[in-house]
């Protein structure tokens, strides 16, 4: 009986000192970040975080959401051709790819799986950015290093790696200012709701065009990033609302102007993403008014988001805030061969590279992987 409780004491004990060490937070600590260049800090005041180093090679895993359009498809692409990669893949014990779909919950699911089976880090793009507070919770107390990109967490206890999502909405705004002098109606093609990207960008276009003292009637829909959603939807509106002067698209654009060509709507400046097919219409059409601004992140951010998981595991500085650059082009500037590519799929998002952070993959070594979860 003394034998058996002297026994669970020191298991007690065990756990206890166990648990302490998996809760520990992260060091704040001066910038710069170990590789300042890659690593920016969101702005002056992003705190530094050191976490506590953990020997590797690593288990890692993602947690994606939203599956049904070509940017995601094309980051989990991505995600798996980075981790194959041999110089992360030897850090690597493994790479776990889970896409749940916009069911919030079951995103949440599948992270708490992945803190349960012991993984050490998590990378998610995030449905919904104020619904993970428990689960952020758990994984801080489990030790779990968590890194949002793309849709970001609403929080200061996961590091996030993202764009800036309304700037980006800005710059489309001010496009489209610039090429309408007289105000007049906007189409305006959303993305996936409830998500922060979609939120941001669409805040960022409005709070632009109310600021211009010009009239804006704004047209919205759902086209969810998603060439065929996209094309139904600008469809529908140029029958019902249309015709627009000036359009702005989140993705899906290469969908938007072939509703546009179909519908024989006139060509108008267009500010969207960075989809080749879209590229290849501005380039196409800008004689006919097709005239684009280009701009967005490609899904490479994945790759970036990974890497900073696992420079936070060797317990090297990095901001809990991570900003990375737009890719940018605006007409006339659309070069073949470099700002689109012909011979390439339209879905490829091109613009997929970030040169600081050592990171940049051709359509062949994306394309080769699937989009199947792992």
């Amino acid at each position: 009986m003394i034998k058996s409780l002297v026994g669970g004491v020191i298991a007690a004990t065990a756990f206890v000192m166990l648990s302490s060490s998996a809760i520990a937070d992260p060091e704040i600590v001066k910038g710069p970040a170990a590789e300042p260049d890659c690593f920016a800090p969101w702005s002056a005041d992003t705190q530094f975080f050191k976490f506590p180093k953990k020997e590797g090679p690593y288990r890692i895993a993602l947690a994606n959401g939203y599956i049904a359009n070509t940017w995601r498809i094309q980051m989990i692409q991505t995600a798996k051709a980075y981790a194959a990669q041999p110089d992360v893949a030897k850090k690597l014990k493994e790479f776990k790819v889970v896409s749940t779909g916009e069911d919030v919950p079951a995103q949440i699911s599948a992270i708490n799986n992945f803190i349960d089976s012991g993984f050490d880090a998590i990378v998610v793009n995030a449905q919904n950015p104020t619904a993970f507070g428990p689960v952020i919770k758990r994984a801080k107390e489990a030790g779990v290093i968590l890194v949002a990109f793309d849709n970001i967490l609403d929080t200061k206890d996961a590091i996030n790696v993202n764009v800036d999502q309304k700037g980006l909405g800005e710059l489309w705004a001010k496009w489209l200012i610039s090429h309408i002098p007289d105000g007049g109606k906007i189409l305006e093609v959303r993305g996936v709701a409830g998500t922060s990207v979609d939120t941001d960008r669409h805040n960022g276009i409005h709070e632009v065009l109310a600021a211009s003292g010009k009239k804006w009637d704004v047209t919205e829909v759902a086209g969810k990033w998603d060439d065929p959603t996209a094309q139904k939807v600008t469809a529908d509106a140029i029958a019902t609302n249309g015709p627009f002067v000036g359009i702005t698209g989140q993705g899906g654009d290469t969908g938007i102007v072939q509703a546009m060509i179909d519908a024989k709507h006139p060509f108008v400046p267009f500010g969207g993403e960075t989809e080749n097919g879209f590229r290849k219409f501005c380039a196409a059409h800008a004689a006919d008014g097709l005239k684009c601004s280009s701009a967005g992140t490609g899904p490479a951010q994945v790759a970036v988001a990974i890497k900073t998981a696992i420079a936070a595991l060797e317990g090297n500085v990095v901001p809990q805030s991570v900003k990375l650059p737009l890719a940018i082009v605006e007409d006339p500037n659309f070069k073949e061969g470099q700002d689109y590519f012909p011979d390439q799929s339209d879905n490829f998002f091109v613009g997929n590279s970030f040169p600081t952070c050592g990171i940049n993959f051709t359509a062949q070594e994306i394309m080769g992987q699937t989009k199947e979860n792992k």
